[in-house]
């Protein structure tokens, strides 16, 4: 019996490793052909190493392509006001789903509940013909306000509210705090494992976004660094040195937000008590 689950121990070890190496291999070599002279990529050996290091591709990049930089300082805005907003608003409806009484609580969640049934394509017009009467195409607002919530983290949030313990929150009003106070000072702080994974989701959609900046944008210099990227593809198709390392800059903000909030996310909340 044991050699059996050794055996499914060792298989399954092995599958991982292959997944793993079939999804990091590629990465790698988008990461390696990035610090390489386009002569080096093109000339049929696959490397790792690069055979002549160079910095002259990110640096043509920001030189040569003026809205390159604007096309990223684009992502980051959006992406971090746009997680600012959903942290705020799907946390405190989740919990007003979990805590509060108000009529029409059941009703309102069951249409939360059917928004999540709802794909993405088919409120694509609805969305464009209401920017386009606010006059919000093209605009920085049009990007942000219609992703300032979401039903599924709000949804999410809800359930970690639900077994969130009472008596903190009864503790915390002993000591003198309002709802706003338990809520702000106490019930957030003790959610950051939720907080993290929608930091980690909300951000990386955002960031990777195409559609929606294809529909809202037209200005090239309001345009995110997923559309600007694939602008930048049509007039370097064949500079696969320019293109690797747009991608990777494209690649590194993620990378950036998983490895700092990963531990968050994988970390479960121990309830100690509180004073």
């Amino acid at each position: 019996m044991n050699r059996r689950i050794g055996i499914g121990k060792i298989l399954l070890y092995l599958i991982l490793i292959g997944y793993a190496a079939v999804t990091i291999v590629p990465f790698l070599w988008a990461l390696s052909s990035s610090f390489k002279p386009l002569e080096e990529i093109v000339n049929g050996k696959i490397s790792f190493i690069p055979k002549v290091f160079t910095f002259d591709n990110y640096n043509m990049i920001f030189t040569q392509q003026p809205l390159f930089g604007r096309w990223l300082l684009n992502s980051l805005g959006i992406g971090i006001v746009t997680t600012a907003l959903n942290l705020l608003f799907n946390s405190m409806a989740g919990y007003a789903l979990a805590r509060l009484d108000f009529p029409g609580k059941k009703l309102l969640f069951v249409i939360i509940l059917g928004v999540l049934m709802i794909p993405a394509q088919v409120t694509m017009i609805p969305n464009f013909l209401i920017l386009k009467g606010f006059g919000w195409l093209d605009t920085y607002q049009g990007m942000i306000i219609p992703s300032m919530i979401s039903a599924t983290y709000i949804f999410m949030m809800r359930q970690f509210f639900i077994s969130f313990p009472k008596e903190l929150e009864e503790a915390a009003e002993i000591d003198g705090l309002g709802r706003f106070g338990a809520f702000f000072r106490i019930v957030l702080p003790l959610a950051r494992p939720a907080l993290a994974a929608q930091i980690i989701f909300v951000f990386m959609a955002s960031w990777n976004d195409f559609m929606k900046p294809l529909i809202v944008m037209s200005s090239p210099e309001m345009f995110t660094l997923p559309l600007g990227l694939n602008t930048f593809k049509g007039q370097y198709i064949s500079y696969w040195n320019y293109i690797m390392a747009a991608s990777m800059i494209c690649t590194l903000p993620i990378l950036v937000i998983y490895a700092f909030f990963n531990r968050y996310f994988i970390k479960g909340i121990t309830f100690t008590g509180g004073k």
